[in-house]
């Protein structure tokens, strides 16, 4: 049984909207990036805590919360950054989360990724240590333009930590748009550190996001084998149908209604169970 969730203002920036439409599709879990169109960690306790009485009104918890931490440019300074990170753990016990998605920091255009490496594995050693005193799972995403935007580097920055509380979040659009077959250049080398998907597709000839199925992120070949290798964790839907950029993305109502039908469908026509 594999558990689906999605990063709930990809619907609306109104929380209760929010609740709301996830509810009305089933959904017992939702991914948290934003609320009122402030991000996650901007907001103030009183806010959090309206959310979390809005999440227990709509019989809803929390996958993981869809932080912004690690996108920033590596030559930008960390400190301030590592204590938004501490911040980011609280955020998520206080939602009971058990995972923090995490970025492996922007890249100056042209800049080679090997020439930050030693950087980019320090810092992320550091969060790593802030996740392990919290008792919280971070979870890498191979963003564009970041370090570990290709499966080698994902694998680099996961190896090198070497920490049970870093993992890696799947998203297949973002492979896609980097000029890599998902399944086919990826699966192999991460399987054994991934940890959570994100269901989001694109197409390879113009990197445009579609729905689940419709690109090139080889969705269908990456279920099978997930469901051959007995993974048991989350899908979040991560749409981006209607926008898409740096700090995240939107798709509305309809469009995310949309997104979760054609991944249920995939899902049905697969013969897997979800929840």
């Amino acid at each position: 049984m594999w558990t689906l969730s999605g990063f709930s203002d990809e619907i609306s920036p109104d929380f209760t909207e929010q609740c709301a439409v996830a509810a009305g599709l089933g959904l017992k879990y939702v991914e948290l990036r934003s609320a009122w169109g402030v991000n996650i960690l901007d907001l103030n306790l009183g806010q959090l805590a309206r959310m979390k009485e809005t999440l227990a009104a709509h019989d809803l918890r929390v996958s993981s919360i869809g932080s912004p931490i690690g996108k920033i440019f590596i030559d930008e300074g960390f400190p301030p950054h590592l204590e938004r990170m501490r911040h980011a753990a609280e955020v998520a016990r206080f939602f009971d989360a058990p995972y923090v998605r995490i970025f492996s920091f922007f890249l100056r255009p042209g800049a080679e990724p090997a020439d930050h490496r030693a950087e980019v594995i320090d810092r992320m050693r550091a969060l790593a240590r802030v996740a392990e005193d919290a008792d919280v799972i971070l979870l890498h995403e191979n963003e564009k333009e970041i370090y570990g935007d290709t499966p080698a580097r994902c694998l680099d920055v996961v190896r090198s930590v070497g920490s049970p509380h870093l993992r890696l979040a799947w998203d297949p659009a973002n492979f896609v748009q980097v000029g890599v077959r998902p399944y086919t250049d990826g699966y192999a080398m991460l399987r054994g550190h991934l940890e959570y998907v994100q269901i989001k597709d694109a197409r390879a000839a113009d990197g445009t996001v579609v729905p689940a199925g419709h690109g090139d992120g080889e969705v269908a070949r990456t279920l099978r084998a997930l469901r051959h290798d007995g993974f048991d964790g989350f899908f979040s839907l991560e749409p981006h149908l209607a926008a898409g950029h740096a700090t995240g993305g939107f798709s509305g109502p309809e469009q995310f209604r949309r997104a979760w039908q054609a991944f249920t469908d995939l899902l049905t026509t697969e013969g897997m169970e979800y929840a």
